[in-house]
């Protein structure tokens, strides 16, 4: 197992471009490799959730496409009516393992 240090973030997101730095400092691809690499695997997760696949990742969890029906809604603000259109949206259900780590790495 490849382990990469994050520790150095100047975020507390982690970015594509720090994804792509992490794969040129640590497994040694150029860094046009890196991006690319990077943003190729974003693209196929994104096209596959586009034309309504799953996206399974194991040991990580799986991205879902869900399709939501229409509903009224009501504007918090002037309490008037609307209408919300039926939607797709994407949900994310993290993995059993990805949870244990999580709940391990908080504990600590």
């Amino acid at each position: 197992m490849i382990e990469f240090a994050v520790e150095s973030l100047e975020t507390p997101a982690l970015t594509k471009a720090q994804l792509a730095d992490l794969l040129f400092d640590q497994i040694g691809l150029n860094k046009r490799e890196s991006k690319d690499m990077i943003d190729a695997f974003f693209d196929l997760i994104s096209q596959s959730l586009v034309e309504g696949k799953d996206v399974k990742l194991s040991g990580f969890g799986n991205f879902q496409i869900r399709t939501k029906a229409p509903r009224p809604g009501r504007n918090p603000r002037t309490g008037e009516a609307i209408p919300i259109k039926a939607r797709r949206v994407v949900t994310f259900h993290a993995s059993s393992k990805l949870k244990e780590q999580i709940q391990t790495a908080a504990a600590s």
